[in-house]
């Protein structure tokens, strides 16, 4: 119990980390990626205003393809990318969060970039 507990106290001090060096407004929102054990989500926002402009998960696009893990990641990125061009979101800063560039997080922030966003 007390090492799972060390082990998110060192979680959340890298996503700390990573987080004080990004922000997103209006012009240039925030693309934040969240991965967990089932599903990966996304959400397009800006911190001026406290607003998400734009979001995607695994979940909506489990009941239409048999993909998994990063062919379902990259399906999200150009499902995210289609919408936040919809909205007129070109650019965007891109927040890993406390995970590492690699993977599923990877393959969602390619999949962005080939759909027409800029990070």
């Amino acid at each position: 119990m007390k090492k799972r507990k060390v082990l998110n106290q060192i979680k959340e001090r890298r996503k700390k980390r990573t987080r004080a060096r990004l922000s997103g407004s209006l012009e240039r929102p925030r693309f934040s990626v969240f991965r967990s054990n089932s599903y990966t989500y996304v959400q397009i926002i800006d911190d001026e205003n406290g607003k998400t402009l734009a979001s995607a998960s695994t979940m909506e696009l489990k009941k239409q393809t048999k993909a998994v893990g990063k062919e379902l990641a990259e399906k999200l990125g150009e499902l995210i990318a289609k919408k936040a061009v919809e909205k007129g979101i070109k650019k965007v800063v891109f927040d890993r969060g406390s995970y590492n560039y690699h993977g599923r997080v990877q393959a969602v922030a390619e999949a962005a970039r080939k759909g027409g966003l800029e990070f």
